[in-house]
Protein backbone atom coordinates (compact mmCIF):
# COMPACT_ATOMS: atom_id res chain seq x y z
CA UNK A 1 0.00 0.00 0.00
CA UNK A 2 1.25 3.67 -0.92
CA UNK A 3 2.05 6.20 1.96
CA UNK A 4 -0.65 8.45 0.59
CA UNK A 5 -3.18 5.34 0.77
CA UNK A 6 -2.15 3.73 4.39
CA UNK A 7 -2.27 7.41 5.97
CA UNK A 8 -6.21 7.62 4.95
CA UNK A 9 -8.27 6.76 7.59
CA UNK A 10 -11.89 5.92 6.76
CA UNK A 11 -14.75 6.81 9.28
CA UNK A 12 -17.90 4.46 9.18
CA UNK A 13 -21.37 6.14 9.80
CA UNK A 14 -24.35 4.79 10.32
CA UNK A 15 -27.94 5.65 9.15
CA UNK A 16 -31.24 5.27 10.70
CA UNK A 17 -34.47 6.08 7.72
CA UNK A 18 -37.21 5.41 11.04
CA UNK A 19 -40.81 4.74 8.86
CA UNK A 20 -44.07 5.27 10.63
CA UNK A 21 -47.74 5.96 9.15
CA UNK A 22 -49.29 8.60 11.00
CA UNK A 23 -53.04 10.56 9.61
CA UNK A 24 -52.77 8.05 6.27
CA UNK A 25 -49.53 9.99 5.51
CA UNK A 26 -45.63 7.68 5.61
CA UNK A 27 -43.62 10.03 7.87
CA UNK A 28 -39.76 9.95 8.47
CA UNK A 29 -38.32 10.81 12.04
CA UNK A 30 -35.69 13.50 11.22
CA UNK A 31 -33.68 15.44 13.38
CA UNK A 32 -32.97 19.67 13.50
CA UNK A 33 -29.38 20.31 13.23
CA UNK A 34 -28.49 24.01 14.16
CA UNK A 35 -25.43 25.29 11.43
CA UNK A 36 -22.59 26.21 13.42
CA UNK A 37 -22.32 22.61 14.54
CA UNK A 38 -21.27 22.16 10.46
CA UNK A 39 -18.83 24.07 7.99
CA UNK A 40 -19.73 26.26 5.41
CA UNK A 41 -23.46 25.98 5.82
CA UNK A 42 -25.37 29.07 6.82
CA UNK A 43 -28.73 27.63 8.14
CA UNK A 44 -30.59 24.75 10.12
CA UNK A 45 -30.75 21.70 8.21
CA UNK A 46 -32.62 18.21 8.85
CA UNK A 47 -31.44 15.24 8.62
CA UNK A 48 -31.47 11.31 9.48
CA UNK A 49 -30.28 10.16 12.93
CA UNK A 50 -26.80 9.09 12.39
CA UNK A 51 -23.57 8.62 14.20
CA UNK A 52 -19.85 6.84 13.72
CA UNK A 53 -19.58 3.49 13.87
CA UNK A 54 -17.18 2.90 17.23
CA UNK A 55 -15.49 -0.31 17.74
CA UNK A 56 -15.17 -0.46 21.20
CA UNK A 57 -18.67 0.49 22.53
CA UNK A 58 -20.35 -1.43 19.63
CA UNK A 59 -19.95 -4.83 19.53
CA UNK A 60 -22.47 -4.83 15.73
CA UNK A 61 -23.05 -1.82 13.23
CA UNK A 62 -26.49 -2.30 13.71
CA UNK A 63 -26.33 -2.25 17.74
CA UNK A 64 -24.49 1.08 16.79
CA UNK A 65 -27.21 2.00 15.17
CA UNK A 66 -29.76 1.02 17.65
CA UNK A 67 -27.84 2.53 20.57
CA UNK A 68 -27.33 6.39 17.77
CA UNK A 69 -31.08 6.48 17.29
CA UNK A 70 -31.93 6.17 20.84
CA UNK A 71 -29.73 8.82 22.63
CA UNK A 72 -30.39 11.06 19.38
CA UNK A 73 -34.23 10.34 19.68
CA UNK A 74 -35.14 8.67 22.89
CA UNK A 75 -36.88 6.22 20.55
CA UNK A 76 -36.25 2.36 20.97
CA UNK A 77 -35.95 0.37 17.50
CA UNK A 78 -38.17 -2.68 16.43
CA UNK A 79 -37.75 -4.03 12.96
CA UNK A 80 -34.51 -3.06 11.44
CA UNK A 81 -32.36 -4.15 8.23
CA UNK A 82 -29.50 -2.73 6.10
CA UNK A 83 -30.21 -0.63 3.13
CA UNK A 84 -26.74 -0.15 1.63
CA UNK A 85 -23.56 0.94 1.95
CA UNK A 86 -23.10 5.26 0.57
CA UNK A 87 -18.74 5.03 0.12
CA UNK A 88 -18.90 8.03 -2.82
CA UNK A 89 -15.98 10.37 -2.20
CA UNK A 90 -16.88 14.30 -1.11
CA UNK A 91 -19.96 13.10 0.52
CA UNK A 92 -19.23 15.58 3.47
CA UNK A 93 -18.60 18.96 2.60
CA UNK A 94 -14.45 18.96 4.25
CA UNK A 95 -14.48 14.95 3.12
CA UNK A 96 -11.18 13.75 2.41
CA UNK A 97 -8.93 17.30 2.56
CA UNK A 98 -8.01 15.67 6.16
CA UNK A 99 -7.07 12.18 5.06
CA UNK A 100 -10.11 10.96 5.89
CA UNK A 101 -13.16 9.07 4.08
CA UNK A 102 -16.75 8.78 5.48
CA UNK A 103 -18.73 5.65 4.75
CA UNK A 104 -22.10 5.17 5.60
CA UNK A 105 -23.84 2.12 6.12
CA UNK A 106 -27.70 3.01 6.12
CA UNK A 107 -30.80 1.11 7.50
CA UNK A 108 -34.42 0.81 7.34
CA UNK A 109 -36.58 0.98 10.47
CA UNK A 110 -40.32 0.33 10.93
CA UNK A 111 -42.24 1.84 14.31
CA UNK A 112 -45.53 2.85 14.80
CA UNK A 113 -47.18 6.40 14.78
CA UNK A 114 -47.37 6.07 18.82
CA UNK A 115 -44.19 5.42 19.18
CA UNK A 116 -43.33 9.04 19.72
CA UNK A 117 -40.27 10.76 20.39
CA UNK A 118 -40.26 13.20 23.72
CA UNK A 119 -37.39 15.50 22.37
CA UNK A 120 -38.04 19.03 20.37
CA UNK A 121 -35.51 18.36 18.66
CA UNK A 122 -36.87 15.55 16.49
CA UNK A 123 -39.84 15.34 14.59
CA UNK A 124 -42.04 13.04 12.37
CA UNK A 125 -41.63 14.38 9.21
CA UNK A 126 -44.10 13.45 5.81
CA UNK A 127 -41.25 11.90 3.29
CA UNK A 128 -43.90 13.86 0.52
CA UNK A 129 -42.53 16.89 1.30
CA UNK A 130 -39.12 15.71 0.50
CA UNK A 131 -40.05 13.20 -2.69
CA UNK A 132 -43.55 15.28 -3.42
CA UNK A 133 -43.01 13.56 -7.74
CA UNK A 134 -43.84 10.20 -5.55
CA UNK A 135 -47.38 10.48 -4.34
CA UNK A 136 -49.83 9.78 -7.02
CA UNK A 137 -52.82 8.75 -5.00
CA UNK A 138 -54.21 11.97 -6.48
CA UNK A 139 -53.03 11.11 -9.98
CA UNK A 140 -49.86 12.56 -11.17
CA UNK A 141 -48.52 15.64 -9.28
CA UNK A 142 -48.73 18.75 -10.94
CA UNK A 143 -45.17 19.23 -9.88
CA UNK A 144 -44.38 16.29 -12.77
CA UNK A 145 -46.01 18.42 -15.82
CA UNK A 146 -45.38 21.69 -14.95
CA UNK A 147 -41.62 21.39 -14.01
CA UNK A 148 -39.95 17.73 -14.20
CA UNK A 149 -41.17 16.73 -16.82
CA UNK A 150 -40.39 20.26 -18.68
CA UNK A 151 -37.11 20.12 -17.48
CA UNK A 152 -36.27 16.70 -18.67
CA UNK A 153 -36.85 17.39 -22.11
CA UNK A 154 -34.60 20.53 -22.11
CA UNK A 155 -32.06 18.52 -20.71
CA UNK A 156 -32.59 15.79 -23.32
CA UNK A 157 -32.71 18.26 -26.23
CA UNK A 158 -29.03 20.07 -24.81
CA UNK A 159 -27.85 16.27 -25.44
CA UNK A 160 -24.40 16.76 -27.75
CA UNK A 161 -25.09 13.69 -30.09
CA UNK A 162 -28.15 11.74 -31.16
CA UNK A 163 -26.62 8.78 -29.54
CA UNK A 164 -26.48 10.64 -25.69
CA UNK A 165 -29.77 12.26 -26.57
CA UNK A 166 -31.86 8.25 -27.22
CA UNK A 167 -29.64 7.09 -23.83
CA UNK A 168 -31.46 10.32 -21.60
CA UNK A 169 -34.56 9.72 -23.42
CA UNK A 170 -34.76 6.07 -22.40
CA UNK A 171 -33.93 7.29 -18.50
CA UNK A 172 -36.29 9.66 -18.39
CA UNK A 173 -38.79 7.24 -19.69
CA UNK A 174 -37.83 4.59 -17.15
CA UNK A 175 -37.42 6.54 -14.24
CA UNK A 176 -40.99 8.19 -14.91
CA UNK A 177 -42.52 6.57 -16.43
CA UNK A 178 -43.31 8.41 -19.98
CA UNK A 179 -44.83 7.23 -23.11
CA UNK A 180 -46.02 3.71 -23.31
CA UNK A 181 -44.26 3.10 -19.84
CA UNK A 182 -46.18 2.51 -16.46
CA UNK A 183 -45.08 4.13 -13.60
CA UNK A 184 -42.93 2.17 -11.40
CA UNK A 185 -43.18 2.91 -7.31
CA UNK A 186 -40.03 1.26 -6.87
CA UNK A 187 -37.51 3.78 -8.91
CA UNK A 188 -37.66 6.11 -6.37
CA UNK A 189 -33.77 6.36 -5.67
CA UNK A 190 -33.26 6.15 -9.63
CA UNK A 191 -35.30 8.82 -10.29
CA UNK A 192 -33.87 11.59 -7.62
CA UNK A 193 -30.27 10.31 -8.72
CA UNK A 194 -31.51 11.00 -12.20
CA UNK A 195 -32.92 14.46 -11.12
CA UNK A 196 -29.88 15.33 -9.07
CA UNK A 197 -27.67 14.75 -11.94
CA UNK A 198 -29.59 17.59 -14.15
CA UNK A 199 -29.25 19.57 -11.25
CA UNK A 200 -33.04 20.11 -10.78
CA UNK A 201 -32.73 19.51 -6.31
CA UNK A 202 -30.93 21.35 -4.42
CA UNK A 203 -28.72 18.94 -3.27
CA UNK A 204 -26.96 19.40 -6.61
CA UNK A 205 -26.72 23.12 -6.79
CA UNK A 206 -25.00 22.79 -2.98
CA UNK A 207 -22.72 20.83 -3.48
CA UNK A 208 -21.44 22.48 -6.48
CA UNK A 209 -21.20 25.46 -4.77
CA UNK A 210 -18.94 23.72 -2.19
CA UNK A 211 -17.02 22.22 -4.72
CA UNK A 212 -16.30 25.56 -6.30
CA UNK A 213 -15.99 27.31 -3.04
CA UNK A 214 -12.92 24.16 -1.88
CA UNK A 215 -11.17 24.34 -4.90
CA UNK A 216 -11.36 27.67 -5.95
CA UNK A 217 -13.05 26.92 -9.85
CA UNK A 218 -15.52 29.80 -11.11
CA UNK A 219 -19.02 28.41 -10.60
CA UNK A 220 -21.08 27.29 -13.63
CA UNK A 221 -24.32 29.13 -13.45
CA UNK A 222 -27.23 26.80 -12.83
CA UNK A 223 -31.32 27.88 -13.10
CA UNK A 224 -33.21 27.40 -10.25
CA UNK A 225 -36.44 25.37 -11.25
CA UNK A 226 -39.29 27.27 -11.28
CA UNK A 227 -40.92 24.81 -8.33
CA UNK A 228 -38.49 23.95 -5.76
CA UNK A 229 -38.62 19.91 -6.22
CA UNK A 230 -38.49 18.81 -2.73
CA UNK A 231 -37.30 19.71 0.66
CA UNK A 232 -33.39 19.38 0.73
CA UNK A 233 -31.64 17.54 3.83
CA UNK A 234 -28.60 17.63 4.88
CA UNK A 235 -25.52 16.06 3.31
CA UNK A 236 -26.30 12.62 1.21
CA UNK A 237 -29.60 11.80 3.57
CA UNK A 238 -32.40 12.25 0.94
CA UNK A 239 -30.66 10.18 -1.06
CA UNK A 240 -30.05 7.45 1.89
CA UNK A 241 -34.35 8.19 1.95
CA UNK A 242 -35.02 7.68 -1.40
CA UNK A 243 -33.03 3.94 -0.95
CA UNK A 244 -35.33 3.47 1.83
CA UNK A 245 -38.48 3.96 -0.02
CA UNK A 246 -37.75 2.04 -2.36
CA UNK A 247 -36.74 -0.90 -0.77
CA UNK A 248 -40.06 -0.51 2.07
CA UNK A 249 -42.31 -0.30 -1.13
CA UNK A 250 -40.43 -3.32 -3.00
CA UNK A 251 -40.94 -5.57 0.14
CA UNK A 252 -44.34 -4.95 0.31
CA UNK A 253 -45.12 -7.26 -2.68
CA UNK A 254 -43.33 -10.36 -1.21
CA UNK A 255 -43.03 -9.86 3.23
CA UNK A 256 -45.90 -8.33 5.59
CA UNK A 257 -43.55 -5.29 6.68
CA UNK A 258 -46.58 -3.30 6.67
CA UNK A 259 -47.96 -4.85 9.73
CA UNK A 260 -44.35 -3.55 11.64
CA UNK A 261 -46.48 -0.18 11.05
CA UNK A 262 -50.18 -1.17 12.25
CA UNK A 263 -51.01 -1.18 15.66
CA UNK A 264 -52.12 -4.71 17.74
CA UNK A 265 -56.12 -4.40 16.06
CA UNK A 266 -56.74 -2.34 12.91
CA UNK A 267 -59.72 -2.28 10.13
CA UNK A 268 -58.82 -3.49 6.67
CA UNK A 269 -59.76 0.19 5.48
CA UNK A 270 -56.81 1.15 7.78
CA UNK A 271 -54.36 -1.54 6.71
CA UNK A 272 -55.59 -0.04 2.79
CA UNK A 273 -54.61 3.32 3.68
CA UNK A 274 -51.18 2.05 5.69
CA UNK A 275 -50.56 0.52 1.88
CA UNK A 276 -51.14 3.54 0.14
CA UNK A 277 -49.34 5.79 1.84
CA UNK A 278 -46.21 4.37 1.83
CA UNK A 279 -46.71 2.81 -2.03
CA UNK A 280 -47.65 6.52 -3.00
CA UNK A 281 -50.82 4.78 -5.24
CA UNK A 282 -54.11 3.82 -4.41
CA UNK A 283 -55.90 0.71 -4.85
CA UNK A 284 -59.37 -0.52 -5.57
CA UNK A 285 -60.98 -1.49 -2.34
CA UNK A 286 -62.68 -4.57 -2.95
CA UNK A 287 -59.44 -6.42 -4.60
CA UNK A 288 -57.27 -5.08 -1.49
CA UNK A 289 -59.84 -6.83 0.82
CA UNK A 290 -60.10 -9.83 -1.29
CA UNK A 291 -56.08 -10.15 -1.36
CA UNK A 292 -55.40 -9.90 2.11
CA UNK A 293 -57.98 -12.33 4.19
CA UNK A 294 -57.30 -14.81 1.02
CA UNK A 295 -53.82 -14.72 1.30
CA UNK A 296 -54.46 -15.71 4.79
CA UNK A 297 -52.84 -12.49 6.11
CA UNK A 298 -55.33 -11.26 8.39
CA UNK A 299 -57.57 -12.71 11.04
CA UNK A 300 -60.99 -11.51 12.74
CA UNK A 301 -60.80 -10.16 16.35
CA UNK A 302 -64.52 -10.15 16.72
CA UNK A 303 -64.35 -6.76 17.90
CA UNK A 304 -65.24 -3.78 15.80
CA UNK A 305 -64.54 -0.04 16.01
CA UNK A 306 -66.79 2.96 16.24
CA UNK A 307 -63.64 5.31 15.03
CA UNK A 308 -65.22 5.67 11.54
CA UNK A 309 -68.80 7.70 12.43
CA UNK A 310 -70.36 5.61 10.56
CA UNK A 311 -71.28 1.79 10.54
CA UNK A 312 -68.64 0.21 13.21
CA UNK A 313 -66.03 -1.61 10.92
CA UNK A 314 -64.60 -5.24 12.07
CA UNK A 315 -61.20 -4.89 13.41
CA UNK A 316 -58.26 -7.13 12.30
CA UNK A 317 -55.20 -8.53 13.72
CA UNK A 318 -52.12 -9.63 11.94
CA UNK A 319 -51.85 -13.81 11.69
CA UNK A 320 -47.97 -14.90 12.42
CA UNK A 321 -48.45 -18.28 11.05
CA UNK A 322 -48.46 -17.28 7.51
CA UNK A 323 -45.11 -16.80 8.02
CA UNK A 324 -44.66 -19.94 8.73
CA UNK A 325 -47.17 -21.47 5.63
CA UNK A 326 -45.34 -19.57 2.82
CA UNK A 327 -41.92 -17.82 1.56
CA UNK A 328 -43.31 -14.68 0.61
CA UNK A 329 -46.67 -13.13 2.28
CA UNK A 330 -46.87 -10.07 1.03
CA UNK A 331 -49.22 -7.78 -0.43
CA UNK A 332 -49.17 -7.63 -4.03
CA UNK A 333 -49.89 -4.02 -4.85
CA UNK A 334 -51.12 -2.56 -7.81
CA UNK A 335 -52.82 0.48 -8.30
CA UNK A 336 -56.37 1.06 -10.16
CA UNK A 337 -56.85 0.56 -13.70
Amino acid sequence: MSGANASQRVEIGLHAAIVAVRDELPHVLVVRRPADERSQLEQDEIGLPFGPFDPALHRTLEGGLRNWVEDQTSLSLGYVEQLYTFGDKDRFEGDDTMGERAVSVGYLALTRADDTPPSTDNMWQNWYLHFPWEDWRSGQPALMREAINPQLESWIEASVNQGQKARRQDRARLCFGWDDLAWDEEKVLERYELLYEVGLVEEALRDQRLQAAATGEKQLEIKTPPHPLGEAMQYDHRRILATAIGRLRGKLKYRPVVFELMPPVFTLLELQKAVEAISGINLHKQNFRRLVENGGLVERTGARSAKTGGRPAELFEFRRDVLRERPAPGIGVRGRG
